[in-house]
């Protein structure tokens, strides 16, 4: 029911807005979850099947049922016991689930839209595949990726970031609406269908402000073309919204389609399933096989060795050398790639070597300021570093450009706000991040400590070590590129008060 949305307990959830309310402030809770948080509170007391909440979650999508408890599993946890003690959801063997809590619906209230930057701004709304075949889709979440990288690397565009515009696949709003949630003028949307070798796609440039579609084009050409179709597109929007085409910096465009394929499969998994961190590998690693010069699956192989270590007591030698491998390889494959250049940056400044790191990251910035993930990473070196007010601003720009972001944002936000000495802002922040990522509970133990509040502290510090078992204080400070020792010192009294071990 459009425009619906439901009260229960302490939570409001609106679904078309994608978005989850505690005591009114937002829960960050992914598009998935909200998926099927409504369709169980939409039902509540009734069993709701498997096969109904999967499609709710993942619409048109053939996927293993063992992604339906992790993410039931996720929703638990992030709901909290209910009212007097009891679950939100309960599992019905074999059949399904079944929302227990009483639920009251409310009037459509929407929530406050973000103001417009000063320069056009636009966000591509995910394509609609066209057709049954699985593959479609991933081809259509492959082509909404590349039009969003083509047109962030443009001057003089605010461009919204991926994980944001992927919210709102598969929802009926209206377009005045989705434009103010994200702050953006322009919306960009459109269907993909490849069939027999060849493409098909539809694009519409719409004015949210008005309705009025300023400009729309069918394309209908060999596979072969796929990429130059996608220039296309990403020339006849700039010459839309800023009167005038500039020639984009060329990009590292895959030679294999089935290698193309495998990277925006992985990059999936790796945003719904983090837990998934080998069978993204294996794609990976097929991806490169298939097309040893793909940059970008590159790039994502770097992170995804880089994910595996970090969190889990620390890096071997060996990791630690093969993520830095990919990711100078990713940079040597396409020097004009923002996204190889970051996490290139990164790893680098957890090698300590900070002055080619700075370096990466302000090429970084200089070939793409739109890219919202570089602007998280560079807020996490620049606190460990000292320097917290930049920290502050750059995951404010982050927000900014990304309003629906990947959870770690959280993490690196209630970092900068630790240590910026805003324990209250920690811990609201920190209460709002997926509770998969267990790794943010050490700021959380932290802040709650230097708040006084010891046994919550106390409480997150056993939550954090069940995942993290080898987790001591010297491992991590020794492990951590910190360039500020006031800073060092300030982190590692949070936690010998939380009693993390030493």
């Amino acid at each position: 029911m459009q425009g619906a949305r439901f009260a229960f307990g302490p939570f409001v959830l609106d679904p078309d807005a994608g978005t989850l309310f505690r005591g009114g402030e937002p829960v960050a809770v992914g598009h998935r979850g909200v998926g099927l948080l409504a369709a169980l509170v939409g039902r509540a007391g009734e069993i709701v099947a498997k096969a109904e909440l999967m499609e709710a979650a993942w619409p048109g999508m053939a996927v293993e049922e063992g992604n339906l408890t992790v993410q039931i599993a996720q929703l638990r946890k992030l709901l909290g016991p209910a009212e007097g003690g009891g679950e939100w959801i309960s599992t019905v063997p074999r059949i399904g689930y079944r929302f227990l809590g009483a639920v009251r619906p409310l009037a459509g209230a929407k929530q406050k839209f973000l103001p417009l930057p000063d320069k056009p701004s636009i966000a591509v709304l995910p394509f609609v595949h066209v057709g049954s075949e699985l593959d479609q889709g991933f081809f259509a979440d492959g082509l909404t990726e590349d039009l969003i990288t083509d047109l962030s690397r443009m001057p003089g565009l605010f461009v919204i970031a991926r994980n944001s515009s992927f919210a709102y696949r598969g929802k009926a709003m209206d377009v005045r609406d989705i434009a103010g949630e994200l702050g953006v003028r322009y919306l960009l949307n459109g269907s993909a269908r490849r069939a027999a070798g060849r493409v098909r796609i539809n694009a519409q440039l719409v004015d949210a402000a008005t309705g009025e579609h300023l400009w729309a084009e069918r394309f209908d050409r060999g596979l072969d073309d796929i990429f130059a179709v996608q220039d296309e597109v990403t020339g006849k929007i700039v010459e839309a919204l800023l009167g005038r085409l500039r020639p984009p910096l060329p990009r590292n465009r895959p030679k294999n389609l089935e290698a193309y394929d495998l990277c925006v499969r992985a990059r999936t998994l790796m945003d719904d399933a983090p837990q998934a961190a080998r069978e993204t590998q294996l794609m990976l690693r097929r991806a490169i096989a298939l097309d040893p010069g793909y940059a970008e699956a590159h790039r994502w192989l770097a992170l995804n060795h880089w994910m595996g270590w970090v969190h889990s007591g620390g890096p071997t030698e060996a990791d630690r050398a093969i993520a830095l491998e990919l990711a100078r390889r990713a940079v040597a494959l396409d020097a004009n790639d923002a996204g190889c250049r970051w996490v290139l940056a990164y790893l680098l400044a957890y090698e300590r070597s900070f002055a080619d790191a700075d370096a990466e990251f302000e090429k970084a910035l200089a070939l793409d300021p739109n890219e919202a993930d570089t602007w998280a990473a560079l807020s996490d070196i620049r606190v460990l570093a000292g320097r917290i007010d930049e920290g502050l601003a750059h995951i404010g720009k982050a927000f900014r450009l990304n309003p629906f972001p990947a959870s770690w944002y959280y993490l690196t936000l209630g970092q900068a706000q630790y240590a910026a000495r805003d324990y209250e802002a920690v811990v609201e922040t920190l209460r709002k991040e997926e509770t998969y990522r267990t790794s943010s509970r050490r700021f959380l133990a932290a802040g709650l400590a230097q708040l006084g509040r010891l046994e919550e502290a106390r409480a997150e510090v056993d939550l954090f070590l069940v995942a993290n078992p080898q987790f001591t204080i010297s491992h991590w400070a020794a492990m951590e590129p910190f360039r500020d020792e006031a800073t060092l010192a300030h982190f590692i009294d949070g936690y010998r008060k939380a009693g993390f071990p030493e």
